[in-house]
């Protein structure tokens, strides 16, 4: 990462001898979609990074909480600053959700 994309103690991503560490091709995805939307100046960093410790503090604060997972955190967090930015709605994101989860077994791309 440079230094232009800080992500520090909880908010950095898992990494092993100082590469990123992806356990499933989705999420070298949204981390990449993530990047570019920033540099295509679409949000700023920062306002993606707010998004993130929101997201984080959301699953801290939730008594039934999932296993810890920083890539979902990270998408959240892509899906929260998106809808702010208007740049896709509920609506249209829940769609496209169900389409993905209607394909076929091994269509993963």
């Amino acid at each position: 990462m440079t230094d232009q994309y800080p992500l520090e103690h909880e908010l950095a991503p898992p990494q092993a001898n100082g590469e990123l560490v992806f356990d499933d091709p989705w999420q070298m995805r949204v981390f990449g979609l993530a990047r570019t939307l920033c540099e295509q100046e679409c949000y700023s960093w920062g306002e993606f990074r707010g998004e993130l410790i929101a997201a984080i503090k959301c699953w801290d604060r939730d008594l039934d909480q999932q296993p810890w997972c920083y890539f979902d955190h990270f998408l959240e967090a892509l899906l929260r600053v998106l809808n702010k930015k208007h740049m896709i709605s509920q609506d249209e994101l829940t769609n496209r959700l169900q389409q993905y989860l209607n394909r076929p077994h091994g269509h993963d791309h």
